[in-house]
């Protein structure tokens, strides 16, 4: 299953608007408000590569407010339990 992480920059003062609607998009399974450069770290996973794209670049990065993003596509994962 596709997944990247997605790297976002919001207007100043909109970080916790921006993140409740990166939270309310079906493809993202995580999303967290963090210091530093980047404002917002969001997990992002869909069923095809097409549909990781749509969700990325036709829904997170048209969110009013949101000034950039970078996206890191996952090759491989570890997951601990």
């Amino acid at each position: 299953m596709p997944k990247a992480i997605v790297l976002i920059n919001t207007e100043v003062g909109a970080e916790e608007e921006v993140l409740n609607e990166v939270k309310n998009i079906e493809n993202v399974k995580d999303a967290y408000m963090v210091y530093g450069i980047y404002d917002i770290v969001a997990e992002v996973e869909a069923d095809s590569v097409e549909k990781l794209r749509k969700a990325i670049s036709e829904t997170l990065r048209k969110i009013p407010k949101v000034r950039s993003t970078i996206t890191l596509i996952v090759v491989e994962s570890l997951t601990k339990k």
